[in-house]
């Protein structure tokens, strides 16, 4: 966690914004400060800001508050490799009786950026969650406007390290413990978006969301926002050489690289036939090297990675990922000694 999110956190008041006692103006001045913080970090307005529970409340809210009013002969549109927590949202869309269309992406994990002629509702994440890769968003974003459709760009991978396009968005979607600051989420939406709240109760958020707010978090998640676009093009240029040595260390492995160019510059991700990433997973953790198989979001699960078997990876491979990333606090005495594992375990399973 980002040292000035975390003290963030720590110093929120405690009260219900929406009280008129003491504690609750605190609340209130703190909660209007970190949306107003939010707003500036990415140039945004401060009722464009609403604070949610977690990135995956914040696509929902994305998806299913706008993707349920789009009016009959328009669809919503996503891409087979995206997180699942939008794929997740598009099934119920499906289930409602809404059209969805599931559009494939190439064998480098890009999403493909023709729109079919009924989008009314297009999302598309700024990164591959799982393989890094940068998706067109400005491409996307030109074609969705031309057919006059809203855009949700999932932006809760990759504003550590990349500037997030919201100027291209109607909708974007924020996390907390990927932006470094702990639990909580944030959704931009632009106040002409039309937009339906997933709860409802009272006027919290502008009415987009409803239920006490987490003042705490939103201070972290707005500081760290702030620090990002700070401190992310000098982050980004310590980390390219750091995840340049690691995608050695995966091909000297046996691995094969996973993702394309551009790629958020602190990805190193690779798929093997020879050994299961469950295998790979507990050799690094024994040698204190904190790695993933897939996404996060999909631990406990042995089913293969929807991002891979969507580039067109074998079942094997799927089931075989690696994903190595930098952070801000990693060494190059991190990455070495990763390097000696890996090729370690290369030795014992090709022997």
């Amino acid at each position: 966690m980002l040292d000035a999110a975390c003290r963030a956190r720590e110093r929120a008041p405690v009260g219900n914004p929406s009280s008129p006692h003491a504690e609750g103006r605190a609340a209130r001045a703190a909660l209007d400060a970190a949306r107003d913080q939010a707003a500036a970090a990415l140039g945004a307005d401060a009722p464009e800001i609403v604070f949610c529970s977690s990135g995956t409340e914040a696509v929902n809210l994305a998806v299913l508050g706008a993707g349920r009013p789009l009016p009959p002969g328009r669809s919503f549109v996503t891409w087979a490799a995206e997180h699942q927590s939008v794929l997740g949202a598009a099934r119920q869309l499906s289930l409602e009786g809404h059209t969805v269309h599931l559009l494939p992406v190439d064998g480098h994990g890009f999403a493909e950026p023709d729109l079919p002629d009924d989008a009314g509702l297009v999302s598309l994440g700024l990164a591959n969650n799982e393989v890094g890769t940068l998706q067109p968003v400005a491409e996307v974003a030109h074609r969705a406007r031309e057919l006059g459709a809203a855009i949700h760009l999932d932006c809760c991978q990759g504003p550590r390290w990349i500037r997030p396009p919201i100027e291209l968005a109607d909708l974007a979607s924020f996390s907390g413990h990927k932006l470094g600051s702990g639990p909580g989420g944030l959704l931009f939406a632009r106040r002409e978006a039309r937009m339906q709240p997933l709860m409802y109760g009272g006027p919290q958020e502008w009415g987009r969301r409803a239920g006490h707010e987490d003042v705490a978090a939103a201070a972290a998640i707005a500081a760290a926002l702030e620090i990002c676009a700070r401190e992310r093009n000098s982050q980004a240029r310590a980390a390219r050489p750091l995840a340049e040595r690691m995608r050695v260390a995966l091909v000297e492995a046996g691995g094969r690289l996973t993702g394309g160019e551009p790629r958020l510059p602190n990805y190193a991700t690779a798929a093997f036939r020879s050994v299961k990433g469950e295998d790979l997973l507990l050799a690094l953790d024994l040698a204190g090297v904190a790695a993933s198989s897939g996404s996060a979001c999909a631990s406990g699960s042995l089913d293969p990675s929807h991002v891979l078997l969507a580039m067109g990876l074998s079942l094997d491979e799927a089931l075989g990922s690696l994903r190595l990333t930098a952070g801000y606090d990693t060494t190059p005495g991190d990455v070495e000694r990763m390097f000696h594992v890996l090729h370690s375990l290369s030795l014992h399973v090709r022997g």
